[in-house]
């Protein structure tokens, strides 16, 4: 999807990138900068426009262009470690090796970039992971070992047996879902959306989400409105972010009385996708607000365990938010029903507008 980006015309014309250069840079294991006096960005690697270093042919972070002032005063090799936000909002950062390199003697500056961030966090989450998993897998397990004793101990009275066997699938169920979650998450955490991003229109994952959920709401009367206020492009990983829209519609729907209406308004605002989900139900308590994106919190475990949820799928949605760059909030008032609001950094193809100059 993504090309090299180049400098426009008027500016790239003065100089001459020495024959062979971008074909060896493309075999390194590494993104790349290659610049010009005065920080004229020549080429890029495509991962470069994931991790939004370049604008308009010019270097948009400071602490790598203070790396590449260093190295023309000096005329020697720099290398840094630095932290990039992932997007406009949320919490997500990316952890760069940067090194800066003078290449040639016609003032040229290479920059190669070392995204260290996936190898820095993975070992401390999958500890904090594991510990969750064997404590809400004890749960279903449990039940079913007591449900299986007691159908053994009710051989000869078939009501009773076929009573336990019922139990004995909805704990079955439940714990499928959960193993699928984890799975789910697990996923989310092992793979970084950005690294062979593609560009995808957000409206469409939308849609089809609405799709997946209609039996469900059908089936206790609930309508699905969905507001299109503005078409929109972003950049990540469908399956990630379609699981994302997908959990937030189907928790509006799990916690909506039947009969009632499931709000979901796609809009563009200051340069970020929001995509909201309204619900006319139970509403969260102020108390439980700051927690409710946990992994395995519960606002009313009782509730949850009628609706079939695991804990899990708010907290996969925070996930996909801060990995996408973008963050999630909710607004909620008891009685008066919850608003979930995703938001996206807006992709804005800026190479068509560079190869057109």
């Amino acid at each position: 999807m993504f090309k090299r980006q180049r400098a426009p015309k008027s500016e790239i014309q003065l100089w001459e990138i020495p024959e062979g250069t971008l074909d060896l840079l493309e075999i390194l294991d590494a993104e790349y900068l290659l610049l010009a006096p005065g920080e004229v960005v020549l080429n890029s690697s495509r991962g470069t426009s994931a991790l939004g270093l370049v604008k308009d042919s010019r270097v948009t972070s400071e602490s790598i262009k203070n790396l590449v002032r260093a190295v023309r005063r000096s005329n020697i090799f720099q290398e840094a470690t630095i932290e990039l936000p992932r997007g406009p909002v949320g919490e997500g950062t990316h952890d760069l090796l940067v090194r800066v390199s003078p290449f040639g003697n016609d003032g040229l500056i290479i920059v190669l970039i070392f995204d260290d961030s996936e190898f820095r966090r993975l070992d401390s989450i999958r500890r904090d992971f594991v510990a969750n998993i064997s404590h809400e897998l004890k749960t279903p397990i449990g039940a079913l070992s007591i449900l299986s004793e007691a159908v053994l101990g009710a051989s000869d009275d078939p009501e009773a047996v076929i009573r336990f066997a019922g139990r004995m699938q909805i704990e079955a169920k439940r714990l499928s879902d959960l193993v699928q979650e984890i799975i789910n998450l697990s996923r989310l955490q092992d793979v970084d959306p950005l690294v062979g991003a593609k560009v995808i229109p957000i409206a469409d994952l939308i849609s089809q989400a609405i799709d997946e959920s209609k039996l469900t709401a059908e089936s206790r009367k609930i309508q699905i409105a969905f507001d299109l206020k503005s078409e929109s492009l972003v950049l990540g990983d469908r399956s990630q972010l379609g699981m994302a829209i997908s959990n937030l519609i189907e928790n509006a729907i799990n916690y909506s009385p039947d009969a009632t209406q499931v709000a979901v308004t796609l809009k563009n605002e200051k340069g970020l996708v929001e995509i909201s989900v309204k619900d006319q139900g139970i509403g969260i308590p102020d108390k439980d607000l700051e927690r409710i994106f946990e992994r395995f919190y519960r606002v009313d475990p009782a509730r949850s365990r009628a609706t079939g949820g695991t804990g899990l799928g708010l907290s996969i949605v925070k996930h996909v938010a801060t990995n996408h760059g973008g963050d999630i909030s909710v607004w909620s008032v008891e009685g008066a029903g919850s608003t979930f609001t995703l938001r996206l950094p807006e992709y804005v193809d800026s190479i068509k507008s560079l190869e057109a100059m």
